[in-house]
């Protein structure tokens, strides 16, 4: 058969855009070698319909094995007592929570997609704001936290049904407790979306959703640095401050309900290949180095945010606590958009995305804003000393967004710096 040298070469110029570049997504990392060789395994070949041991199709006994592994790693890595890592990607997991859960026309409460809450939370152009009523709850203006008074408010007064804690761009900790006392009171489903920090949360570094939460969704990738995929968990008795645990009957059926929402409910056959990828990056997680990996992704972004700061930008909340940061732009630059901002810092090499921030004047085709985030650099090996530095280049690039020579320059000492920080073994 004829080598398809078209999609190779695009595969190939792939690589030397990440190879060369500055890697700033918040939501974007890199898989090890060994993720990778998962991933284009001959898994892929396999059809299995169903669930280890209960599958529609035969031959399975292997993938069964693989896909057994992916789930007591990912329950061990938690403290969970049930897993799902079916799920093709964090909006495939929570919409099968929606499924299990909800009726359609039920109500929702979730943070604000224009204050950095996640499409799947209740945008109307999505499944979860087209098939059910969602409603919001906002961020301070005067902080850039969460609005915890809005939210208690709203849940008394609309008593919805499931109330959903988590961001796309968010970066402060969640107060997790006084959320869950809320649902309790008004017998709502509380579930935490945790696909931005959980890999900081696996490592200890921020608060464990699974103590609290009925149901807590996240995808593999992100700071799990995994394969692109989604997971779904239910943690121990949902032990909480206010002495109520849900019984292990209630789990059970729960935890039926959600894998018969994800298959056959939303998806058909699973992609075993990047499930052993799962599992191999779970294994990852569990080691020793995983922490102190998660310790530098923190140290990161504090001395970015930091550093921003310090050039006279402003981070929404005044600074993180996890991976990533939100920068408004209008306080430096009023008429600069995060659309040109990302169009002229991608020229660079520097790889970046404009998102809304919290109140802002322009739609979310300009937006006042650009979202940062930290694990990518870290895999890397970059450590806090080079935040100053990669805050300077962006400084340099958005002070003359149009400056073409001024941007050459910029990614030239992009590349030069980049080759002192390998990325494939291969």
């Amino acid at each position: 058969m004829k080598r398809d040298t078209e999609i190779f070469d695009i595969i190939r110029r792939e690589r030397e855009r990440q190879m060369k570049g500055i890697e700033l997504i918040a939501s974007e990392n890199f898989v090890s070698d060994e993720v990778l060789e998962a991933m284009g395994s001959v898994l892929t070949n396999k059809y299995a319909e169903g669930y280890p041991g209960k599958r529609y199709y035969g031959g399975c006994e292997v993938v069964d094995e693989s896909e057994r592994l992916a789930i007591e790693r990912l329950k061990k890595l938690y403290g969970a007592c049930w897993a799902n890592v079916q799920p093709h990607s964090g909006a495939q997991a929570n919409m099968a929570v929606f499924m299990a859960c909800m009726q359609a026309g039920d109500k929702f409460l979730g943070l604000n997609l224009a204050h950095g809450g996640h499409l799947s939370h209740g945008s109307p152009v999505n499944f979860s704001g087209l098939m059910f009523k969602a409603l919001e709850y906002n961020v301070k203006e005067s902080d850039g936290r969460v609005d915890y008074e809005q939210l208690e408010q709203v849940a008394r007064a609309e008593r919805p049904r499931l109330i959903i804690a988590g961001a796309s761009a968010y970066s402060r900790e969640w107060d997790y407790e006084r959320i869950r006392k809320v649902a309790d009171e008004i017998d709502a489903i509380f579930m935490v979306d945790m696909a931005h920090p959980a890999g900081l949360i696996a490592a200890g570094l921020l608060k464990n959703p699974l103590r609290y939460a009925h149901i807590v969704t996240t995808t593999t990738h992100k700071t799990l640095r995994g394969p692109r995929g989604g997971a779904i968990l239910m943690g121990k008795d949902f032990p909480n401050p206010w002495g109520k645990t849900t019984p292990k009957g209630e789990i059970k059926m729960m935890s039926a309900l959600l894998d018969s929402a994800v298959f056959p409910g939303t998806q058909g056959g699973p992609l075993e290949h990047v499930i052993a990828a799962k599992a191999v990056a779970f294994g990852e997680a569990l080691q020793d180095s995983f922490k102190t990996y998660q310790q530098q992704v923190q140290k990161n972004a504090a001395a970015m945010a930091k550093a921003f700061v310090e050039k006279g930008y402003k981070i929404i909340s005044g600074g993180t606590d996890n991976h990533c940061m939100l920068v408004d732009l209008r306080t430096k630059f009023p008429d600069l958009t995060g659309k040109i901002a990302e169009r002229a810092l991608v020229e660079a090499d520097i790889t970046t995305n404009k998102n809304m921030v919290p109140f802002d004047s322009r739609s979310a085709f300009q937006t006042s804003g650009l979202r940062f985030g930290t694990p990518a650099i870290t895999t890397r090996g970059m450590k806090e000393d080079m935040m100053p530095f990669i805050v300077e280049l962006i400084d340099t690039v958005l002070r003359e967004p149009d400056n073409k020579e001024n941007i050459d320059s910029v990614r030239c000492e992009v590349n030069r710096t980049m080759k002192q920080y390998p990325l494939f073994a291969w």
